[in-house]
């Protein structure tokens, strides 16, 4: 049988980390569309409210169930809004390894919750789940999530280069693919004690995307 994480919830100070729900639903689909969004990862433009039903009904429980990780939609804990979605991908059952990744609503940038959302992920994996080894991979332009791996305490290990596809707008309006290289970032249980507490600068960004095409950008193998 296929280990699978087991489906919880995690809390911080500001947070709640949990599975989808279809209130999400608009949410999600005003997150996903969002322009930086598109740029730093490979989810399918236009994204459309049934692209975010699909996602929440199908592929992100799947993700789960199929012992592919798990994805987490990151909630105010007052307001209970959508500020982003943080994602467990590629478990390495034997290992205990695990790469994470996170994109940050717009409207929910500059307030520290992609930082503090991946710390209680990464806190949750080697505390409860006995995890030795978290992975971060960052497109070489976008610093702002270059900014939440440093956060963490995460050490970067070098490049990978011309191995991600982001995207630019073009005069059109339209999306045009550009080859850029990854910077590796690991985290390991031990560097959690210089986790810090910073805040992202304000207008911050983090979003790192998956490696397979739509509708299956969270949960594709490599």
């Amino acid at each position: 049988m296929t280990p699978t994480f087991p489906d919880v919830s995690i809390s911080t100070d500001r947070l709640v980390l949990r599975p989808f729900e279809e209130a999400d639903v608009p949410a999600l689909t005003d997150m996903m569309a969002d322009d930086l969004v598109a740029a730093w990862t490979d989810v399918h433009t236009p994204y459309r409210e049934v692209d975010a039903r699909d996602f929440v009904r199908r592929a992100a429980p799947a993700v789960r169930t199929r012992g592919e990780g798990m994805v987490f939609a990151v909630t105010e804990f007052l307001t209970q809004r959508l500020v982003g979605l943080v994602r467990l991908a590629h478990p390495d059952w034997r290992l205990l390894a695990a790469e994470i990744r996170y994109v940050t609503a717009p409207w929910a940038r500059g307030e520290g919750y992609a930082s503090e959302s991946a710390l209680a992920v990464a806190q949750w994996l080697f505390r409860d789940q006995r995890f030795e080894r978290l992975e971060l991979r960052t497109a070489a332009d976008n610093t702002a999530a270059q900014q939440v791996a440093q956060k963490l305490g995460c050490i970067s290990e070098g490049v990978l280069r011309n191995a991600w596809i982001a995207r630019t707008r073009t005069e059109d309006g339209g999306w045009a693919d550009i080859r850029t290289d990854l910077i590796v970032w690991s985290l390991l249980p031990e560097d959690l004690d210089d986790a810090g507490e910073e805040r992202e600068e304000p207008g911050g960004f983090a979003a790192y995307g998956g490696y397979a095409a739509y509708p299956d950008w969270l949960h594709s193998p490599r």
